[in-house]
Order: C-alpha cells, then structure tokens, then sequence
C-alpha cells in the first residue's frame, strides 16, 4: 500500500490483509491512517476496518450466495472491497447509492476495471434481495453474530444461558473507559476537566479510578494525557489493583505485562516494588513508554514468565499478577480480528502454556503470599480448567472467593462476560499460598 488512494480502495487493500493474509488490524490501521490527511476520512476508514473485520464472518458468507465463483482468492482486495459496501449499506446505513457509486469507483482505483461491473451488480442484488438473504444468514449463530462457528459453539457450550447476549455484546461499541492516575490527579477533577472540554465524563459506579465517555476519541487531544493523569483501560481490567490488595513496600511480579496497564496501575495505587516481565522483545518499550508518561517507576525486563530461571534473583513477590496468553475472546468487541485469526486448534496450545506460566510464576511467590491469574478469554478450559488443574496438583495453593457486582461465580475464580456492566469480558481466581509452603 503506497500509491495515493481514496478511504474505500485504502479500506479494500487494508481489510483484505487483515481478513485474508492474517495481519493485525491495529498494525495495518497505523499504516494506513497516516496516509489520509482529512480526519473524516481517518474516522471513516477506522470504521470500515473495524466494521469491516467485526462483520466479514456474516458479509463473507453473503458473498458466498452472492457470486456465481468466489472471488477471494484470485481478487483478495475485491472481494474485501465488497465486504465494505456490504458494511456501509448494512451497518454504517450510508445512503444506498452514494456507498455503492463511491465503492464501484474504488475498483478502478484498485486497477481493476474489467470487476466494475461485478460489483455494481452484487451491491445491487443485495439492496435487491436483502431480505431474504438477511433471514437466511440470521438463521445460524455464527452468521447471525458473525462469529466463527467453532466459537459461537464453544461459547453456547461453556455459557447456554447467556450465549446469545455475549455473542450480541461483542457486536456493540464499547465505551471509552479511563483510568485516572491518582498519584498526579483527583478522578473528580478530572472529570471536570473533560466535561469543560466538551467531553461526556462520568465516574464509574463501582471502579475507583475509573471515568466511562460514550464514545472514542482521539485521547492524545484530552485534557491531561501529555502530564500523564489518565490512561485508557478497560473497567474490566481495571478491577485486578482492586483484588490485589497492595500495600506500600510490597513486592510484586507483573507476569506477560505488555502493555503495562495492569502494571501501572498497581504502581498508581501503592508504592511497591514491581517486577514487569514481557516475552515479546517489541512489546516491551511501550511498558517502559507507559511508565514515563505517568511518572511511574518498576523494572522491566524481557523475558518467559514460564521459565523464572531467566529473570528471577529468587527473591521472593508477596503479589503476583498472570495477564496470561489466552484466546482473547472476552475483549472481540474492542478486537474484533480475534474472530478472524484465533482457531479452536489454539486452545490447546494455550492452554499448556498459561499452565507453565502459572506453575513458573508460583514458585516465585512467598509463603502467605497472593497470585492472581487474570485472561481476558470466555473458555472455561482456559480459565478455571487451568486453575482447576493447578489446584489439584499444589496442596499448598487454595482459591481466595471472589464476589464482584457484576458477573458471575465460575467454578473457580469470577466470570465477567462481555456486555456485563459494558465491561470486556474477563477471568479472574485469587490464589494464596499457604504459609507453611515448603521454600
């Protein structure tokens, strides 16, 4: 993507890597959106991408019904470039003949002339047959909700009763959430900085730190952000600082800490000593990043929380935190390209290693001390599965209750599904180490 083009043929080429050659959206949009200098034009093309990724299960299979041949492989951008006129008619509701004059122009631009006329006529028999072929997708959960069929089963599977709302929650706009920094601001005075500057701020009923606006906003342009008295971070991962009970002179081990705002929020709410350890060599400067801008201190340090050898001066943590690598399906409303990247045959992968990370980072843990294992997954495998499996085999570990005012008790540990108090959807089982643990 180097050639000068509009915010349709951008969304074409940027959405078929995502969907089609498996990159990130967060990569592909920060490459993409410097190449538009109209800030319309950036809202609109984070929409389509966003939209575009969040929907492409249900569009995708419409196009199945819509082509005499598929088109995917041979024309990638094309058949994405149909996903977004699909996307703007359905889901942004651009007036019907505007997105399809605009989306028919993007083929030319994308050289591509001789497939005008094909997805002029698509876009047409869609508008033509909508009805029906809208009752047809409706028909089945993974189109209905467009998610991947061995997820919307996994999902009705580990959650019956609340299936339909979680697959329904993960198509919504999440709000905007804050965490005030309360080592540099007051949450109150803050707010009321947002709200002069136009902004709808209100404090979090239940989250201590937290602000909720209705809407995404370019946050570097908030009142605050450059002196560091606020990051954006979910409520849902905002409650571990809660259940962690810190305490000044504490020490603690942020395991898989990337990109540190579980970390610095710990930081914010006591003076301890923290320990970040990342894997991922690239991910480890915006911990540091984060760090800096809220005047916060803590080592970080690349390594595998799952072989402490590597890190640990075998001093023991009186606190552990496990953000651990997990299927990500709990925060799809605010990624939705876990949907198209993460396959059922990723679980167990997982699975075996957040059990050796949790085993690793247990050992480092003190006699008396807590470990709190934290995904942001649905799947009861990933979670009280691995705890489960953990617990039996440690007689010196015991689960801690965990009683939140939103969600669920799991087996073990709390549940936060998506939609549950307009959180993401999160897992979380306290661990305490019984004092007379063998060192």
């Amino acid at each position: 993507m180097s050639r000068a083009l509009s915010v349709r043929a951008l969304a074409a080429e940027a959405l078929a890597e995502i969907a089609l050659s498996g990159h990130s959206l967060r990569d592909v949009a920060d490459r993409a959106l410097p190449r538009l200098p109209d800030a319309r034009d950036r809202a609109l093309l984070t929409a389509l991408l966003n939209d575009g990724a969040r929907w492409w299960p249900r569009f995708d299979a419409a196009l199945d019904r819509l082509l005499d041949k598929p088109i995917r492989r041979n024309e990638p951008a094309i058949h994405a470039l149909l996903v977004t006129g699909l996307v703007q008619l359905e889901v942004l509701e651009l007036p019907g003949y505007a997105a399809v004059a605009a989306t028919v122009e993007a083929v030319r631009e994308l050289r591509r002339p001789r497939l005008a006329g094909l997805v002029n006529a698509v876009l047409r028999r869609w508008q033509r047959e909508r009805d029906a072929l809208s009752a047809e997708l409706d028909a089945m959960p993974a189109t209905r909700h467009a998610h991947p069929a061995w997820l919307a089963e996994a999902i009705a599977r580990d959650w019956p009763a609340q299936a339909e709302g979680v697959l329904a929650a993960a198509n919504t706009e999440p709000p905007l959430m804050l965490r005030a920094n309360r080592r540099r601001t007051d949450r109150d005075d803050l707010a009321g900085r947002l709200r002069a500057a136009g902004q709808n701020a209100e404090r979090h009923p239940w989250l201590a730190d937290a602000l909720v606006l209705p809407h995404s906003t370019d946050v570097t342009r908030l009142p605050g952000f450059d002196e560091g008295h606020f990051a954006v971070q979910d409520g849902a991962a905002q409650v571990p600082a809660d259940l962690l009970d810190l305490a000044g002179g504490q020490r603690v081990l942020d395991a898989c800490a990337a990109p540190g705002g579980k970390a610095c929020h710990a930081l914010e709410r006591a003076k301890v000593d923290l320990l970040a350890v990342e894997f991922e060599d690239r991910r480890a400067p915006r911990i540091r990043q984060n760090l800096v801008r809220l005047g916060l201190e803590a080592e970080v340090v690349v390594g595998d929380a799952g072989d402490a050898s590597a890190w640990w001066d075998g001093r023991f943590f009186d606190r552990v935190m496990i953000d651990a690598p997990c299927s990500a399906t709990g925060v799809i409303r605010r990624r939705p390209d876990v949907r198209l990247h993460r396959r059922a045959t990723d679980i167990d992968a997982l699975v075996a290693q957040q059990a050796r990370i949790l085993a690793a980072c247990w050992e480092t843990l003190a006699p008396g001390g807590r470990l709190l294992y934290v995904t942001c997954s649905l799947l009861r495998r990933e979670n009280e599965g691995v705890v489960g499996d953990f617990l039996a085999r440690h007689p010196d570990a015991s689960a801690v209750p965990v009683a939140l005012p939103v969600g669920q008790p799991a087996a073990i540990g709390w549940q936060i599904l998506p939609g549950d108090g307009d959180l993401d959807g999160m897992y979380y089982a306290l661990l305490e180490k019984s004092r007379t643990s063998a060192v």
